[in-house]
């Protein structure tokens, strides 16, 4: 298994466009580094001395929403009970929210880079099956005495691996043109989780390794539905259009019929976006993280399913 993971990752590597995909990546982190940087106004993140009374305004004016919007959608009320609960605790523990602009900040911004990097290994995922048989190397690799499972497994392994690549060079590179530009900050206030009602304090290093985890949930998932269209219809074009179509028009779609209907909360997309049991609500009342977890496991195992049976029901001989 361990050669068989080689020989795809070597072979990854031998594609110019694997090199120019992590280059885009580091160019254009690089040039929105830049782009903040320019634009940045010196006093930005200097906290007004009177941010208590800003805090306990802005807490007064959503408890008169809240009286005012009883029949609101529930995510609406909990999202206005989320922003009354975490500036009570920044008065309560004298935690500004004035901040100055910094290495954090900007690696929280560059998190938004992860999409971008999801359209490379979506095209690497639709890919490393399908090429196969549009090269014709397909009959070279199912001769070897090698299980077809084996095969597909080492591709899907070398899939993770590039994905996990591009989400270390992501927040790596990150970090080193943050400290460049934006220096690191003298004192690093925690970061504020709110889930179920209750505030707790995070390690700013330690919430954004999390947010870059969670935030690659969608673009793995994505990955591994672009794998399986590559494995059960051989066609890289279909597995990267409609892979690639859903990673941008997937979410506001699932929104829409959130609004609606109840069983939206089955989607796909409804659940991939693990970071609204952190820092939001979830999109349909009675979603919790563990009922995500479990759909998103399901169609995981789905997807597989429908890659391993196909391929290796499939007749390669003519």
């Amino acid at each position: 298994m361990l050669n068989l993971i080689k020989n795809e990752w070597i072979k990854l590597f031998k594609r110019t466009g694997t090199f120019v995909m992590i280059g885009l990546i580091i160019l254009l982190l690089t040039f929105v580094g830049i782009i903040i940087r320019s634009q940045e106004n010196p006093d930005r993140g200097t906290g007004s001395e009177n941010w208590e009374e800003q805090l306990q305004t802005e807490i007064n004016n959503r408890e008169q929403e809240l009286k005012d919007i009883q029949n609101a959608p529930q995510s609406m009320i909990d999202s206005y009970q989320r922003d009354i609960a975490i500036n009570k605790y920044r008065i309560e523990h004298n935690l500004s929210p004035h901040q100055d602009y910094s290495v954090w900040g900007f690696v929280y911004d560059a998190s938004n880079i992860i999409q971008f990097a999801g359209l490379f290994v979506i095209i690497v995922a639709a890919g490393i099956v399908a090429s196969e048989f549009n090269w014709g190397t397909i009959k070279l690799l199912l001769i070897r005495p090698i299980s077809r499972g084996k095969i597909l497994v080492a591709k899907y392994i070398t899939v993770i691996l590039f994905a996990l690549l591009m989400l270390i060079i992501s927040f790596a590179y990150s970090s080193l043109v943050g400290v460049i530009l934006f220096g690191t900050p003298e004192t690093t206030a925690p970061h504020l989780n709110y889930y179920n009602g209750t505030i707790t304090e995070q390690n700013m290093g330690v919430h954004l390794i999390i947010l870059y985890s969670l935030k690659s949930i969608n673009m793995l998932m994505l990955a591994t539905m672009a794998f399986m269209i590559s494995a059960v219809f051989r066609n890289s074009s279909l597995a990267i259009g409609l892979s690639i179509f859903l990673m941008f028009a997937g979410g506001q779609l699932t929104a829409m019929l959130a609004q609606k209907f109840e069983w939206a909360k089955y989607i796909l997309f409804a659940n991939t976006e693990l970071m609204q049991y952190i820092e939001g609500v979830p999109l349909i009342e009675g979603m919790t993280l563990a009922f995500s977890v479990m759909v998103l496991v399901v169609y995981f195992i789905i997807f597989q399913f429908l890659a391993h049976y196909v391929f290796h029901k499939r007749d390669v001989a003519a």
